[in-house]
């Protein structure tokens, strides 16, 4: 049962990798298209929309990550109804693990691997955010220097 076990979290480790690869993509893409589009990110207004879109992105791919385990966890008979199976799936995936809730024996280790794949996964998005984020403000300061003096960032100390 377990080699069973072991088989169903690989199967969902490989399936939440390709959707956070899938999920990044699209992201890219609609900036890379919003960047042509608008032609710069030189307005506050702006930046704010493509973090909230990004930020908004983040938070849907992982959605669709914890309602997949969530399905598999009600197909396996695990939960009784797909709330708690959800409310499982989410507090695993973001490795709280409040404990009130808990699978059987045969099952438990795809939780626990849930939580290892949860924990990377939410860190390679919040790496994709400060990339976003220090992109953003390096767009933002070739922006200013370009408007500026140029002669202000070139003093020699006196």
């Amino acid at each position: 049962m377990l080699a069973v076990a072991l088989l169903v979290s690989a199967g969902l480790v490989l399936a939440t990798v390709i959707l956070q690869i899938a999920g990044l993509a699209v992201l890219i893409w609609m900036m890379r298209w919003r960047a042509r589009r608008f032609a710069g990110f030189s307005y506050v207004l702006q930046q704010l929309g493509v973090i909230l879109a990004v930020v908004m992105g983040l938070f849907v791919v992982h959605a669709v990550q914890i309602w997949l385990y969530a399905v598999v966890y009600l197909a396996i008979g695990a939960f009784e109804s797909f709330e708690t199976a959800l409310y499982f799936s989410t507090s695993s995936f973001t490795t709280v693990g409040y404990g009130e809730l808990y699978m059987s024996a045969p099952w438990r280790i795809v939780s626990a691997i849930q939580s290892a794949n949860g924990f990377l996964l939410l860190g390679w998005s919040t790496v994709f955010l400060i990339s976003v984020l220090s992109r953003l403000r390096s767009v933002e300061m070739d922006w200013l220097e370009s408007r500026i003096e140029p002669e202000l960032f070139n003093r020699e100390k006196d």
